[in-house]
């Protein structure tokens, strides 16, 4: 759908306001949404899964641990597909956030992902930037990622940055002069960029931060005291389909959770980057960025 029949529907949620500023700008932050009640239980069955890390001596396909990692300091970088691993992070993306995501792709919604991001205290690493369509092509340039802080997140903590408007210009190649995909953009694309008009999106817990496949983002590392953990869930419109694998696979994965589903495919004119094929497996951002794994080439 167009941005134009999307907003042609009314909003579930959001303001017509709200919603046209994410058309404009690629991005939204939705401060303090989250019932508490489902903030309180995101984060009880989220120190389960970091109890679960503490077994852990390297990473796997689920769990993926920060170098620094030992069982009496836990530092799991990222948790793969949570839907799966506890049933409550399944149960709150068909809620709450499946009718945030209608307001902003149609009234038809597909899942496609989820993830669960850490910035521990003192380190947490840094995400360069990047466009996340590149990672998980579509026909169109629907699919939206939505950001649950589970704690307050300020400034020092490394929150989501964004370039606004950024959707609506140019995708650009991730991957290194050699070929090999690295995730991130170049530096003589970076140096193309008036990067003094980054937003920051610092919020209390229970925020959303929303963010379309094209927009540019980036976050710093955490250099306070205070942990970051970002839940991650993306949905596109149900005329939207995938070009490559999943590089987070689910039962879940391409299933209708709003309206119904499509007989017919858009397809966008313009052209879309196409990643390494990880239907055999995928680690995280974090470990390709930070080249703790080989790049893979094209």
């Amino acid at each position: 759908m167009t941005p134009e029949e999307v907003l042609s529907h009314p909003g579930k949620i959001l303001t017509q306001r709200q919603r046209e500023d994410y058309f404009e700008n690629g991005y939204l932050l939705v401060e303090s949404i989250i019932p508490k009640g489902a903030l309180t239980r995101l984060r009880e069955v989220t120190a389960e899964m970091v109890e679960r890390s503490r077994r852990l001596t390297r990473s796997d396909n689920v769990f993926d641990l920060e170098p620094a990692h030992t069982a009496d300091n836990p530092r799991l970088r990222r948790l793969s597909s949570p839907v799966v691993h506890h049933p409550y992070y399944w149960e709150f993306a068909t809620g709450l956030l499946a009718d945030i995501a209608s307001d902003l792709v149609g009234p038809n919604v597909k899942f496609h992902h989820s993830k669960l991001n850490f910035k521990w205290a003192q380190g947490g690493e840094e995400v360069k930037w990047h466009q996340d369509i590149c990672g998980w092509p579509h026909t169109n340039y629907s699919p939206l990622t939505i950001g649950c802080y589970l704690d307050d997140v300020g400034m020092d903590q490394g929150p989501l940055a964004v370039l606004p408007g950024s959707h609506n210009g140019p995708l650009y190649d991730e991957r290194d002069e050699q070929g090999r995909w690295v995730a991130a953009l170049q530096p003589r694309d970076l140096a193309t960029l008036d990067l003094s008009r980054t937003v920051y999106l610092p919020g209390p817990a229970g925020s959303l931060t929303i963010h379309n496949c094209r927009t540019l983002h980036s976050s710093k590392p955490n250099l306070s005291g205070l942990g970051r953990p970002l839940l991650l869930y993306a949905y596109s419109s149900a005329d939207a389909f995938t070009y490559t694998a999943n590089p987070l696979p689910t039962p879940y994965a391409g299933q209708i959770i709003r309206g119904d589903a499509v007989k017919w495919a858009h397809h966008d004119p313009r052209p879309c980057l196409i990643p390494p094929d990880y239907s055999k497996g995928f680690t995280s951002i974090f470990a390709i960025q930070q080249q703790e794994a080989a790049p893979a080439a094209m």
